[in-house]
């Protein structure tokens, strides 16, 4: 009830207020007052071309955002690239070192076997001119052994002067025999 009395109240009191004497005249004629100050004074202009020249200052700064994107796409792409062709070049490095390596290690192989063949044949002929060197010196041995016997028995069987001319001539014969 206190509701309706104080609508009523209020229903009254608009309607008795004179048009010129509403507050809600003069602030409606005070905003068109300014709506029309800000047109002749051309403050929406104003306000558009600000935000035309932020829209195309926004528009190039997204324009060089694209650029430099596309610019990191082109990098990172050569970046790939490089990447790719550096693992490529590092793996025919691997590969060509594997295969110097099997080259040297079939030549140090080949070089082992020659140096073994080498000291082999070294080692035959030591031993054969061992083996000729001792068969020379069992010869003379033998000569030298030869002659004092073949000596010892001419000396004995012969006795003078003509036994000592014949025991040296024998001697020589003997000796250039068995040499």
């Amino acid at each position: 009830m206190e509701h309706d009395v104080h609508a009523a109240a209020e229903a009254a009191h608009t309607a008795a207020t004179p048009l010129f004497q509403d507050p809600a005249t003069w602030t409606g004629i005070a905003l068109i007052i300014f709506l029309a100050i800000l047109v002749w004074k051309k403050v929406p202009a104003a306000i558009a071309k600000s935000l035309d020249d932020r829209a195309a200052k926004i528009a190039g700064e997204l324009a060089n955002a694209e650029a430099l994107r596309k610019e990191a796409e082109g990098k990172l792409e050569d970046a790939k690239k490089r990447q790719a062709e550096a693992e490529e070049e590092a793996k025919a490095i691997v590969t060509a070192a594997k295969r110097e390596a099997e080259i040297l290690a079939a030549d140090a192989a080949s070089q082992l076997q020659d140096s073994i063949a080498r000291r082999q044949k070294m080692a035959e002929d030591r031993i054969a001119r061992a083996e000729a060197d001792a068969l020379r010196d069992v010869k003379a041995a033998a000569v030298e052994t030869a002659s004092r016997a073949a000596a010892a028995v001419l000396t004995e069987q012969l006795s003078g002067k003509a036994a000592d001319d014949h025991f040296a001539k024998s001697l020589d014969a003997v000796k250039k025999a068995l040499s």
